[in-house]
């Protein structure tokens, strides 16, 4: 369906175009018109303005939903196997590690201090200066 949501969508922009084209064309006529203090309020819009404009909203969001690719799961241990079926492979390739498990950072944590290895250096170098 990806060649009929192209023309959905430019026809519903055309035809929202149009109705804010018109929207404007009225305000600005009603307002440099002489107004009867009898006819009701000459400010708001025509129906059709009101159609038209629901008319083309309606058309763009079906043209875009059309356009739109496959979904991806969003249940957790779909989306963690595949990223863990992926494994780690840093292959310089930016985009997929972008999409590669996103808590690799949280996960290194590697703004956190080593203690267990310092003390054991600390250790080390204690017993070396006896």
């Amino acid at each position: 369906m990806a060649w009929l949501s192209r023309p959905l969508t430019v026809i519903g922009l055309v035809i929202l175009a149009h109705g804010c084209y018109s929207a404007h064309e009225h305000t600005v006529l009603s307002s440099t018109s002489v107004q009867h203090p009898t006819s009701p309020s000459a400010t708001s819009l025509p129906l059709d303005i009101y159609i038209e404009t629901i008319a083309a909203t309606l058309l763009i969001c079906l043209g875009l939903v059309l356009g739109s690719g496959t979904p991806e799961p969003i249940q957790w241990h779909t989306w963690a196997g595949k990223i863990e079926r992926e494994g780690d492979s840093t292959s310089g390739d930016a985009d997929k590690e972008l999409r590669s498990n996103p808590f690799n950072a949280l996960e290194a944590r590697s703004g956190f201090i080593n203690i267990h290895k310092l003390h054991g250096d600390f250790v080390k170098y204690q017993q070396l200066g006896k």
